[in-house]
């Protein structure tokens, strides 16, 4: 395998030491959170916001008034995209049924899917309002059945943001916050005077929020850790540098922390693509963003074949990969460690972020080995039962319970067997000994 570095990002070490400095800070605001409740969080506000109201909770009135604030033109571009995203999840949704099935005569197993009762949803507003957030967290677990779900944003610009309020509602939340940052996922988690605990936290954020919900996962669940944005682009000569460029660069702009990756085997697209970026830095608004996460994590992967690509691909396990080439669907088959995959030049992740129906909360830091993002399904526990119909059934599967309890030693558990043998199969079993098979024991 011969795969080239024509751009290489910040080493991994130096990754490693900023993820550090992240993980103390956090720790200390969890804890502070946990002790002080309401008084900690409204201190925190206030230093990371300027933004400290009387009641953090929006009123009905509250909510009205800012959705008034929203153009009819932007309230119609809401309702299409929370359309395309409640459509796919409610198919997503479709797709899980309980089950129930007769194994053997008289035992019934079966499992039910039951959605998390509360869910605290965080949607990011700090450089970027994220109004799309709202719709891939909100009104997913909305679809999924959760009966009580909390929404938080943080204010922009000294209040809440008239879009993202109007998202929270019109997905379905029952309670929206105006609060950011670890103060948000922290309260929502570990409650105050105020605010009711959840049982489970979803939705992307910045370094600070992706830690924040590492260190409370267990506390609550938690959808995945979404940190700052990753993409990838895997692309041949089918392509020309300016797509690349620009597709690169789009995710970028989120922030300064936002690897961009390009995999190819052309040599004259990797160049080219080197040089267009520096052109688009220069007329990009957001350039002052994407110019510095581009320097610091940027990369650019020379390879020799498609198999090559595919192999580098996989290890980086990116978020987004937007797939060029004159073989698409291969990759679709053969990719297993992504978050989310954008096949052909046609779509882009800038679809997938906010409007084609896919959700964008996805696995970042390879985390994409082992999950895949946000979906309908993560909002449900599977919950297994059994029943036993009759006493012929309780007696035989008994026994064998009985059995394979002893040959590990538990007696105790081999007594809860032997107890329903003796009563439902008229058999005298001694005390903390095995049930013969009816064929040894005659």
């Amino acid at each position: 395998m011969a795969v080239t570095y024509l751009k290489r990002g910040k080493p991994q070490a130096e990754r490693a030491e900023d993820d550090a400095k992240v993980r103390a800070s956090v720790e200390t605001i969890l804890k502070d959170i946990e002790t002080r409740g309401d008084a900690a969080v409204r201190e925190l506000s206030q230093k990371f916001d300027t933004y400290a109201p009387a009641s953090f909770r929006l009123s009905r009135s509250e909510i009205d008034a800012a959705m008034n604030r929203v153009s009819t033109r932007d309230m119609e571009d809401i309702r299409f995209a929370q359309t395309q995203i409640r459509r796919f999840a409610e198919a997503q949704r479709a797709s899980m049924t309980d089950i129930e099935i007769e194994t053997l005569p008289g035992i019934v197993l079966g499992h039910r899917n039951i959605p998390v009762q509360s869910v605290g949803c965080y949607v990011p507003g700090g450089k970027f309002p994220m109004v799309a957030s709202a719709h891939m967290s909100v009104l997913t677990a909305s679809v999924a059945g959760v009966p009580r779900i909390v929404a938080s944003a943080p204010p922009v610009k000294g209040e809440p943001h008239p879009a993202i309020v109007a998202a929270m509602h019109m997905g379905g939340a029952h309670e929206i916050y105006v609060l950011g940052g670890i103060q948000a996922v922290g309260a929502m988690a570990l409650g105050t005077e105020t605010i009711e605990p959840v049982h489970m936290l979803v939705g992307p954020g910045n370094a600070f929020v992706a830690e924040a919900k590492r260190q409370l996962y267990g506390r609550v669940g938690i959808d995945l850790f979404a940190g700052p944005t990753e993409t990838m682009v895997i692309a041949d000569e089918t392509v020309d540098a300016e797509m690349c460029a620009t597709d690169l660069l789009g995710q970028a702009e989120h922030g300064y922390n936002s690897p961009a990756v390009l995999v190819t085997n052309s040599r004259k697209l990797a160049e080219d693509t080197l040089a267009e970026i520096e052109r688009i830095l220069k007329i990009l608004p957001t350039a002052e963003t994407a110019s510095r996460s581009w320097a610091d994590y940027g990369e650019v992967i020379l390879c020799d074949t498609h198999e090559e690509m595919l192999a580098v691909a996989d290890d980086i396990a990116s978020e987004h990969v937007q797939v060029m080439t004159d073989r698409d669907d291969w990759f679709l088959d053969n990719m297993t460690s992504y978050g989310a995959l954008f096949l052909g030049p046609r779509t882009n992740v800038a679809n997938g972020d906010k409007v084609i129906g896919t959700n964008h909360t996805l696995p970042t830091k390879k985390a994409g080995r082992y999950t895949g993002g946000l979906w309908v399904g993560k909002f449900l526990k599977t919950h297994s039962y059994q029943k036993v119909l009759t006493d012929a059934a309780a007696a035989e599967i008994g026994e064998y319970c009985s059995r394979l309890c002893m040959l590990e030693g538990f007696v105790g558990h081999a007594e809860q067997a032997n107890v329903r043998v003796r009563r439902y199969g008229g058999r005298n079993i001694g005390y903390g000994e095995p049930a013969l098979h009816r064929e040894d024991a005659v």
